[in-house]
């Protein structure tokens, strides 16, 4: 019976701690809104040859008036259109094969966030990339 009434009265508990938390601005970073994009493979090419796979996790940071629920019902279509950038030129880093060029990612993915999502995309801020395979590599050109 104890356990039941726990269970009824946890989602109480949940609602009431959000609320609260969302009462307090604790800073600049508590307040913003962002969207993680689902974590995704793009390719490395050298030449016309697919030489390794960065698995990155990007973040759209959003306008603090933006409709969440509308962007993330479009989260399908921002990791298609930068899969479609990333292998119709692929993000292959200038100095290595194990990470990407960061800049022109964040670029790309930028102008196709604000196609999509409209004005209320203000940034991308990629939070990882981990390389499928860090040994056996050829050598980069820019190295």
């Amino acid at each position: 019976m104890r356990r039941r009434s726990l269970i009824a009265a946890l989602p109480v508990l949940l609602f009431a701690r959000q609320a609260s938390a969302a009462g307090k601005p604790a800073g600049k970073e508590a307040s913003a809104q962002h969207l993680d994009i689902s974590p995704l493979a793009l390719p490395v090419v050298l030449g016309s040859r697919v030489v390794n796979y960065i698995f990155v996790n990007v973040r759209l940071n959003l306008s603090p008036m933006a409709n969440i629920q509308k962007l993330q019902a479009r989260e399908p279509f921002f990791r298609d259109a930068l899969v479609r950038a990333g292998h119709r030129a692929p993000f292959t880093g200038k100095k290595d094969f194990v990470s990407l060029d960061e800049a022109r990612l964040k670029a790309v993915m930028l102008k196709e966030a604000v196609r999509l999502g409209g004005k209320d995309v203000q940034g991308v801020t990629v939070m990882s990339q981990t390389a499928k395979r860090q040994s056996g590599l050829p050598k980069h050109p820019g190295a």
